[in-house]
């Protein structure tokens, strides 16, 4: 699972362009990662420019 910082996000969409499993969607005032869709590869939380998507800890 994915966590996503609202407080730093920008809202770009650049995490939502690289999923390769379409997991993330922009709304309008929030990110959404869809659970069940998402491997966990990470690409979004690597390309994040400002660094609002991590991995929790003990799923490293």
């Amino acid at each position: 699972m994915i966590n996503v910082d609202r407080y730093k996000c920008g809202y770009c969409g650049t995490c939502v362009s690289v999923c390769p499993e379409a997991a993330i969607d922009l709304l309008e005032t929030f990110i959404n990662i869809n659970d069940s869709m998402c491997k966990a590869c990470n690409i979004c939380v690597k390309i994040c420019p400002i660094g609002a998507l991590e991995v929790p800890i003990d799923e490293e």
